[in-house]
């Protein structure tokens, strides 16, 4: 089949899908990739098609305005401003979309490329594949990404609402720009003003773990894969420093936060080397996008720009991070407590759920980050064997699955029906 992948947003937005269309690619289909411009070297240096689309989100999140939003932490203003940027975007997404997307048998996409992928299979009359990395299905058994799990206790009714709720917010700030766009290059009517959630006979997928989700009762047409992971080029290899630093003592921390900026990366410096002065742990340090540096490291910290997580996570003894999906499954995959430290968003669902599986600490919210709080939860996760045990366990039951071979496995028979 001739399948086109739809993958907005930041890089650990991106990387699942780009593991999946290796994994479609080997089992014989064609695939193309529709992402960001500044994703193209990343695209291509695994072998697939590459189709750009407007934007790059790495400018977007280092922006003041946008480092600012991210520090409070409010998703729905969050929301909003990137609702105001897309705007701007969706008549080029769409016209690219609409010429990338000619002569496909079937379109993939996640949350951010949803309603875009909808439009466009309802105009080329093609089948759209819903691949989520977090649960977007409603759901009564728990609560939405957004919310404190701790609604849970007020019944399956609310779990179900919350999770309505949450489409709402992200459907009503892209309606009135995916209406104009389909009217204006798609001349097809908009969609509902509730939102076009129903509209796909195929089923949804969802790159997580069974260990770490168990499907849903009442999630129908619906397959929980296991995680999509987009392992180190073949020809990476570490810095020799590196690797002297990973020799010269104990296993190390891993702290990185990916995409999130910090409007005072220093200060955020300072409370992650108190934290480690505190419990006299070494640590590899991620500057990522949000520029964390801190000039005159003491010789137990080792700065990166960046690093793969498959092959630093396995040699460290804990990881701290922001609690992107990706970078959670990366961290659980290699069985090694996990302390989250969510900015927005679905971050603090998944600090949750680490804590609720006892195989991390309790998240803490970065607005509420301190030396003294990272410390114990630091000193917690090198310490507590019961969870250290339950993180082995729950990695080695993660390394067991294959979620890219079981959504290969899902094409074939819609293939399979197709050509029936």
């Amino acid at each position: 089949m001739r399948i086109a992948i739809i993958a907005l947003g930041s890089r650990g937005d991106v990387q699942p899908y780009i593991a999946l269309g290796k994994g479609l690619k080997a089992a014989g289909h064609i695939v193309r990739l529709l992402t960001h411009e500044n994703f193209e070297v990343l695209v291509t240096s695994h072998g697939l098609e590459f189709y750009p689309m407007y934007g790059n989100v790495q400018e977007i999140i280092e922006t003041q305005e946008m480092r600012d939003l991210l520090e409070k932490g409010n998703f729905i203003t969050i929301t909003s401003h990137t609702a105001r940027l897309t705007k701007r975007a969706t008549i080029n997404w769409v016209k690219k979309g609409l010429v990338a997307c000619q002569g496909m048998d079937l379109l993939l996409t996640g949350v951010g490329g949803l309603y875009l992928g909808l439009s466009l299979a309802q105009k080329l009359e093609l089948p759209l594949l819903p691949a989520y990395v977090f649960p977007f299905t409603p759901t009564t058994q728990f609560p939405g990404v957004l919310f404190p799990q701790s609604i849970a206790r007020f019944g399956g009714a609310v779990n179900w609402l919350s999770h309505h709720l949450i489409r709402q917010i992200m459907w009503q700030g892209s309606r009135i720009a995916d209406a104009a766009a389909r009217k204006q290059v798609l001349n097809l009517p908009a969609a509902s003003f509730f939102g076009p959630y129903n509209t796909s006979n195929y089923p949804t997928l969802y790159g997580f773990s069974p260990s770490v989700i168990p499907k849903p009762s009442d999630w129908q047409n619906t397959h929980v894969t296991g995680y999509w992971f987009l392992d180190a080029e073949p020809n990476w290899s570490p810095p020799p420093a590196l690797m002297e630093f990973l020799l010269g003592g104990k296993p190390p921390i891993y702290i990185g936060f990916g995409s999130m900026g910090n409007r005072n990366p220093e200060q955020t410096a300072d409370i992650i080397l108190q934290a480690l002065a505190k419990t006299q742990q070494r640590a590899v340090m991620l500057s990522g996008w949000g520029g964390l540096h801190k000039e005159n490291l003491p010789d137990s910290v080792y700065l990166v720009d960046s690093i793969p997580h498959s092959w630093i996570f396995e040699r460290v003894a804990a990881v701290v991070h922001h609690g992107g999906a990706g970078t959670t499954a990366a961290g659980l995959r290699a069985g090694v407590p996990t302390i989250i430290i969510p900015f927005f968003g679905d971050q603090g669902f998944w600090g949750q759920r680490v804590a609720s599986l006892g195989v991390g600490t309790e998240p803490i919210p970065r607005k509420q980050l301190t030396a003294e709080r990272l410390a114990q939860a630091i000193q917690l996760a090198v310490t507590d064997q019961t969870m250290r045990q339950r993180a082995a366990d729950l990695g080695a039951k993660i390394r067991t699955e294959d979620g890219i071979a079981n959504v290969v496995a899902v094409i074939q028979e819609i293939e399979n029906i197709r050509a029936a």
